[in-house]
């Protein structure tokens, strides 16, 4: 099933599934929030660091699957198999958009 994601979201899974976390920073607003695994990382560069360190210590796929928009929030749902602790699982990650590009981003399970 293929859902419509909006483009900043859409650029967001692209730069992931590329592994570039140069090209996933750039999808974040200069000050862009992630918040992940219990840890938050403030501005593009704590944000390529953390895509950098995920890359180095896992390698995984992830594919969204639904769509929802609620508080202010767009929550996408994605199916995620790597080789991390728990895979095969769905994530949930929760997106605050800023005109093109990602202002806030949390990934929970």
């Amino acid at each position: 099933m293929t859902i419509k994601l909006p483009k900043s979201i859409e650029a967001y899974f692209d730069a992931d599934r590329r592994g570039s976390p140069d090209a996933i920073a750039a999808t974040f607003t200069e000050n862009g929030i992630a918040k992940d695994k219990g840890k938050t990382y403030r501005g593009r560069d704590a944000i390529r660091y953390w895509m950098a360190e995920a890359s180095q210590e896992y390698s995984y796929t992830v594919k969204p699957f639904l769509i929802a928009t609620e508080n202010g929030k767009t929550q996408v749902t994605a199916h995620a198999v790597g080789t991390f602790p728990g895979s095969p699982i769905d994530l949930r990650f929760f997106f605050v958009l800023a005109d093109d590009k990602v202002a806030e981003l949390e990934i929970a399970v």
